[in-house]
C-alpha cells in the first residue's frame, strides 16, 4: 500500500488483489466520512430525522408490503 499526500487529496494506492467487497466498505465510510465531515447535527437530531424518514416510508409502502 502506498498513501501519498498531495496538496489537495489523500492518494491510496492498493495491489490489485485486495479483496473489492471489504475496499467498497471502506469507502463507502470514507465517503460518509467526508459527506459528514463539516455537519453541526447532533446525534438525536439524526436519529429523530431517521424515525420521521422511516415512519413516512412505512405510511406510503404498508398497504403494498403487506398484501
Amino acid at each position: 500500500m502506498i498513501i501519498e499526500r498531495t496538496d489537495d487529496e489523500v492518494i491510496i494506492r492498493l495491489p490489485s488483489n485486495v479483496n473489492t467487497e471489504g475496499l467498497q466498505s471502506l469507502i463507502d465510510f470514507l465517503i460518509y466520512k467526508e459527506a459528514t465531515a463539516n455537519s453541526t447535527a447532533k446525534q438525536n437530531n439524526v436519529d429523530a430525522l431517521a424515525k420521521e424518514v422511516k415512519s413516512g416510508w412505512w405510511a406510503k409502502n404498508k398497504d403494498r408490503l403487506t398484501r
